[in-house]
């Protein structure tokens, strides 16, 4: 079949089985935007309101399924619009190809008009790119795209595609990738190595997991589950391994790092066996590497070779697909329960909770809302069956603290680059990817405001999001920190914001503001109640905290409950 690279770049998505886009046209990608129109009936295109908007917008598609997101944009600032989130999706292990136009060949280095070298940009950025310059390159490099996107640790992979390969004709035929010479996505399991580890496990008085996205990228939540409840161990998690394990599992002991529970983040330097499950310990988890779990031997089941010792010296290191190597783990455990460590757990929950819980999520103190009640609130009308997806600052740590899930896949946030402007877009492809599910974003109102213009996108596709903006006027997290390490010099960080509301009703969107706690519970159960999409902007304390708190560099059993 003889045909042109741009219809061969639409015919290389449907053999992946891709069928919903993102993207944003532009010169240099016409011809490619030309085969969509001709296409439409069976790859669905959203036209975003910015290039960052379809990689949010792919990554929460990602996110939300497992499957590969697709970002398309034009050359220059179309492709270096990309970037933020292409290195969003690099550092949380989100698997996205994005396809960028490209000046002709015969104007490449000549500076022509929007003329970028996306590859030399992106390549600190991406887990693998490419630059097309002929259209027979186009079936065996997008079948390398996929592959690498989507295999081991996932990531995002970029495609540039020069005007004249889109044009030029070829002899088309499509063969997917399976493997690459030199490129060993999944290193091969050691029993041995697992067997050193159950001995280790086995033997600990006190062992503590601690488990990150790895568990959900490697479909292993059912294993996951079966070794926790058979040898007994608490188990917490990093931001992103939330969800993998309901969290009102008894042996789910809470969240890890800069603003996670207190017991978890005090017994990490108490226990005597650390095992880690797809988790990099990265520095918001581990706080001062010099202090962190020196008592503890430290059990590392990982994929990627590149995060053994790191960080983080480990005593038994156990390279593999995660489900795989937990398979082959669990015959070897034995059934336990200690309840002695435990209980030091649940004295610790009692004392944050007293100290820090019950009045976040109760306030008397006779101030505004907080923002862990709004939290809570949107519990008790989901049942935690929703998808949320949080922005980045306090309103992300409220969420990722108070939010409750009964199925993985369930928390979208930015964790690794922690990007503002994340959630609006995100949420359009998490419900786009998960239709039958409730999306709930949650966002602050700078974060909001970075984004914004993604209202347009939920408008026209009329795509049911419910929208949470949680408005103290500042750019909270930071705001916090000037009021704790800065004097209260808050330099830069007062908001003084439009009228959301008549901005959301401005794109069509059904909207509400709260500005008085008895008038939450109502609006919260007409927001999940509606069909379509709907915007709540919830007037909450300006000065409102988020603790615990471990202050930057310091060792996590410094952690502040106030």
């Amino acid at each position: 079949m003889r045909i042109s690279g741009a219809e061969a770049v639409i015919r290389c998505l449907l053999e992946e089985g891709v069928d919903l886009v993102y993207g944003y046209p532009g010169g240099a990608i016409m011809p490619v935007y030309d085969e969509l129109y001709k296409f439409q009936d069976q790859l669905h295109h959203v036209l975003v309101r910015h290039e960052q908007g379809a990689t949010h917008a792919a990554q929460g598609y990602a996110r939300a399924t497992g499957k590969v997101g697709v970002a398309i944009a034009t050359s220059g600032p179309g492709a270096t619009n990309l970037v933020t989130g292409i290195a969003d999706a690099q550092i949380d292990s989100t698997p996205m190809v994005c396809i960028t136009g490209q000046v002709g060949r015969h104007l490449l280095g000549s500076d022509a008009f929007q003329e970028t070298d996306i590859i030399g940009i992106s390549t600190p950025v991406t887990k693998w790119n490419f630059q097309i310059t002929e259209a027979s390159q186009i079936p065996e490099i997008i079948a390398k795209a996929f592959y690498i996107a989507r295999s081991g640790r996932p990531g995002p992979v970029l495609i540039d595609i020069t005007k004249n390969a889109q044009f030029d004709e070829f002899d088309y035929s499509y063969e997917k990738c399976t493997g690459i010479r030199s490129y060993v996505p999944v290193p091969k399991l050691k029993l041995d190595k697992v067997a050193e580890a159950a001995a280790l496990i086995n033997s600990a008085k006190k062992p503590f997991i601690v488990f990150g996205q790895g568990i959900i990228l490697g479909q292993a939540e059912t294993e996951f589950k079966a070794f926790v409840e058979k040898s007994g161990i608490p188990a917490a998690w990093t931001i992103l391994g939330l969800s993998a394990l309901p969290t009102d599992h008894p042996l789910n002991v809470g969240m890890l790092g800069m603003h996670g529970n207190y017991g978890p983040n005090l017994l990490t330097n108490e226990c005597d066996v650390l095992i880690a499950f797809g988790m990099r310990f990265d520095d918001r988890v581990t706080g001062k590497l010099a202090t962190y779990a020196k008592q503890a031997k430290v059990i590392h089941f990982e994929i990627d070779p590149a995060e053994i010792d790191k960080n983080v010296k480990t005593e038994v290191a156990v390279l593999g697909d995660v489900k795989e190597s937990l398979a082959a783990l669990l015959p070897l455990i034995d059934s336990k329960a200690h309840d002695l460590w435990h209980n030091e757990f649940k004295a610790l929950q009692e004392v944050e909770y007293n100290t820090v819980i019950k009045e976040e999520l109760n306030p008397t103190n006779g101030k505004g809302i907080s923002m862990g009640e709004t939290i809570e609130m949107i519990n008790k009308h989901s049942k935690g069956d929703a998808i949320i997806v949080s922005d980045v600052g306090q309103h992300q740590m409220f969420a990722c603290r108070y939010a409750k899930f009964n199925s993985t896949k369930s928390n979208i946030t930015s964790g690794g680059l922690g990007t503002m402007g994340f959630a609006l877009p995100a949420a359009i492809g998490a419900k786009m990817g998960k239709p039958e599910r409730e999306v709930v974003a949650i966002i602050g109102d700078g974060g909001f405001q970075m984004t914004i213009q993604e209202l347009g996108t939920i408008f026209q596709t009329q795509v049911p999001v419910k929208i949470v903006i949680l408005n103290n006027e500042f750019l909270g997290m930071v705001r916090q920190w000037q009021e704790l390490f800065f004097d209260n010099r808050y330099a830069s960080t007062k908001m003084i914001n439009p009228n959301f509301v008549a901005i959301a009703e401005g794109y069509h969107i059904k909207s509400k503001k709260v500005t008085q706690r008895e008038d939450l519970d109502e609006a919260v159960a007409e927001m999940l109640a509606s069909k379509e999409s709907y915007f709540l902007e919830v007037m909450v304390e300006k000065e409102n905290n988020v603790f615990p708190m471990i202050p930057t560099g310091a060792c996590v059993s410094e952690i502040r409950l106030s």
